[in-house]
């Protein structure tokens, strides 16, 4: 069980709403190989918000290589995309 934990990611994104937000981060995961498991995405007046799970179980990255691939996507369009592991934000949450 710990080890599917320690694949499993969240991905948050946030910043002014435009065409192409979804797609710019759904590329770089799909080619790094990263399952995407869930999604959801609200626009609130112009802010955009997205949030993913995510399973790198089989990605060609490591956890922080991802982590600059979608921090420089989202600098590219203008948005800003956090990472962490999954294990790490159900931890926050049960305290």
């Amino acid at each position: 069980m710990a080890d599917l934990a320690s694949n499993r990611i969240v991905i948050t994104v946030l910043g002014k709403n435009r065409p192409g937000i979804v797609a710019s981060i759904s590329r770089v995961l799909g080619e790094a190989t990263v399952d995407i498991r869930d999604i959801t995405q609200s626009i609130i007046e112009d802010i955009f918000t997205m949030t993913m799970l995510a399973d790198m179980g089989s990605s060609s990255l490591d956890f922080t290589q991802l982590q600059e691939k979608l921090v420089e996507a989202g600098s590219e369009i203008g948005v800003t995309v956090q990472i962490q592991r999954e294990d790490v934000f159900n931890f926050m949450y049960r305290l």
